[in-house]
């Protein structure tokens, strides 16, 4: 068996560079359980009497249809189901009365978000009333609870995987602060009591129960009467989870948006302090750039995806190996042979992902040393209990005594020094704006710092900006600049365009969609006076005061050239049309004729009108093709 020496310290394993390529996060289960009962269908907002009345089920239809159309592109291996409970009609495995799961044909109940059921549930509010249908499910007099009900179904639905690896989720979406407000008496106290038990129950099984609440125009959605004991909130959390009636539908349907969408982790790291204390920590991407989604080959007949496999096949026998039990070096002109347990101890740098160093002023770290987008750190007490109060104590004492910590991370092959920054935590009056944990800044290798400055020590001929100049400068970016910018309130229109098109392909859509780009100049900004009279005296004070008059003469003076030779032009044509030049040529005449009115023909044809005579004629009657 043959192996390349070159490629004996190859990683097979080996993964893209974190810091520009995330390891995709373990994949998402979603139910959406939606309130499908009258008082859902009423005005969602106080709308003025030339406005369209807006309703909640129609917000939420739309809030899971824009979910279902990021999932499928960014988190594919998603899998989603959607439950309305408080109906008429009842379609689902248990056979519970007042829940219906709804999909699309060949699909199942649990999946992945298709086109197909992307295009049907867009679609379901014209059909909703007749074919399934809403009711008041839990109303005085009868045992039946639908809520309890759909819990029970979104269980069951989620029953498949397990939690270690995938992240299993059921999403309320209601209106209806108080499901239980119809009935009195022991009744009531029952119904609630066998709920949250059976919400408790779900969360024992490892599900998340999260609530999106709707606020009525009328009242504000209270989370104490009920839904507070299902999900498990206490305290200041309460306040915290509704949004006020008095805010728009456009901002309700943006903050439910951003419930829907959870930040997940990127991986489990191994936190070495010393070489007895070791602690968990999860780590989350921030901002990344975004690119079009990598290629799929498909098989040409099946349209199925195509599985990569690799083999290995011995020189000598033809036999099909299963892996490589050794491999060489040449050294010496000698065969080292090394097995994989022996190169995989040779190559491993640290017996941790991350291990901490030691620490380093806060002023020692450079703004040019975060060359790449961060990482953020937080401490989990899922593996190793106690984390958290480690992590806690590390965090508080770095930026008390101005502190950054120097780290080793990466795999054996990729080793590299990262930057551990102390973020502390930021509160407003609607909540917490920036949570508490770490920021792992990539520092750079040494051939990634550049020194321009060593470059340009000789160049003292430069121009130099005057103060005048520089002040003016100033004052037109102080004009122009943006207010609160972040780089997030701006897509990408390149990727908008690709994506609209692959989703008008997806849903058999007509027309493409119309992208606005974004990063186009603000036209109506730049034409304010205020920013106009500072452009024009930044122009002023570099270029001068007669810049536009000189830029205005020199076009004049272009323009009148051009004026002039287009009437030379007119005029030799005129005179050469006098003449019949094809009979002069054949009859040989051209030579009896001056060069002036030689030169009439050259000047019609936009020939040259330089040489001698004889130079003259032989270039008419090469253009004539005699």
């Amino acid at each position: 068996m043959d192996l390349d020496p070159e490629g004996i310290f190859r990683d097979d394993s080996d993964e893209d560079d974190d810091n520009l390529h995330e390891r995709e996060a373990n994949k998402e289960m979603v139910v959406y359980l939606i309130d499908a009962s009258p008082k859902m269908f009423t005005p969602a907002n106080a709308a003025k009497p030339d406005e369209m009345q807006e309703t909640h089920f129609h917000t939420i239809v739309n809030c899971i249809t824009q979910s279902l159309k990021t999932q499928i592109i960014g988190r594919s291996r998603d899998e989603v189901a959607i439950c309305f409970f408080n109906t008429k009609e009842k379609k689902n495995l248990q056979e519970l009365a007042g829940v219906y799961v709804y999909n699309a044909t060949e699909r199942e109940q649990l999946d992945r978000p298709d086109a197909r059921l992307i295009k049907e549930f867009s679609c379901v509010e014209d059909s909703f009333m007749n074919t399934i249908g809403s009711r008041y499910g839990i109303t005085s007099g009868s045992r039946e609870n639908t809520l309890y009900n759909a819990l029970w179904v979104a269980q069951a639905l989620l029953r498949k995987g397990s939690v270690k690896t995938v992240s299993k989720r059921i999403l309320i979406f209601t209106n209806e602060d108080d499901p239980f407000g119809g009935i009195t008496g022991a009744a009531k106290t029952d119904m609630i009591r066998t709920t949250i038990q059976r919400a408790k129950d779900a969360q024992d099984l490892g599900l998340s129960i999260e609530l999106l609440p709707l606020s009525r125009p009328d009242e504000d959605f209270n989370m104490s009467l009920f839904y507070a004991d299902l999900i498990g909130l206490e305290g200041d959390e309460v306040l915290q989870y509704v949004p006020s009636a008095g805010e728009k539908l456009e901002d309700m349907t943006d903050q439910l948006r951003k419930r829907m969408m959870k930040k997940r982790k990127v991986k489990t790291l191994s936190f070495a302090i010393t070489n007895d204390v070791c602690i968990e920590v999860n780590t989350y991407a921030l901002i990344r750039p975004t690119a079009p989604g990598t290629i799929t080959w498909l098989d040409s007949i099946s349209n199925l995806p195509l599985k990569t496999e690799r083999s290995f096949i011995c020189n000598d026998t033809g036999a099909l190996l299963q892996a490589p039990q050794e491999r060489f070096q040449l050294y010496n002109d000698k065969v080292v042979k090394f097995s994989v347990r022996e190169l995989s101890d040779v190559k491993r740098v640290s017996s941790h992902h991350l291990r901490l160093l030691g620490f380093k002023p806060l002023d020692c770290l450079k703004d040019y040393h975060n060359l790449s987008p961060s990482t953020f750190i937080y401490p989990s007490d899922e593996q190793i209990f106690g984390s958290t109060r480690v992590f806690v104590a590390l965090h508080s004492s770095m930026p008390r005594l101005g502190r950054f910590a120097l780290a080793f991370y990466g795999t054996p092959t990729r080793p590299r020094l990262v930057a551990l920054v102390a973020q502390e935590e930021v509160i407003s009056s609607s909540g917490q704006d920036e949570p508490p944990g770490t920021h792992m800044i990539y520092l750079p290798y040494s051939d990634d710092v550049r020194y321009p400055e060593e470059v340009h020590l000789t160049s003292g001929d430069a121009p130099r900006a005057t103060d005048e100049q520089m002040k003016k400068a100033s004052n037109l970016l102080r004009r122009i600049d943006l207010k609160h910018f972040s780089v997030s309130h701006f897509a990408n229109p390149g990727l908008q365009k690709h994506y609209g098109i692959l989703e008008a392909l997806a849903l058999g859509e007509d027309e493409m969609p119309d992208m606005k780009d974004e990063t186009l100049p603000d036209e109506e900004g730049l034409a304010r006076p205020g920013v106009v009279k500072a452009i024009e005296e930044f122009k002023a004070a570099v270029f001068g005061e007669n810049y536009d008059q000189e830029e205005a003469e020199a076009a004049a003076a272009k323009g009148g050239a051009s004026k002039k030779r287009k009437a030379i032009a007119d005029a030799a044509s005129q005179k050469s049309a006098a003449y019949d030049w094809a009979d002069l040529a054949d009859n040989g005449k051209l030579k009896d004729m001056t060069v002036m009115g030689l030169k009439t023909y050259l000047t019609a044809h936009g020939l040259p009108v330089s040489g001698k005579k004889d130079a003259i004629i032989s270039r008419i009657l090469t253009h004539l093709g005699k």
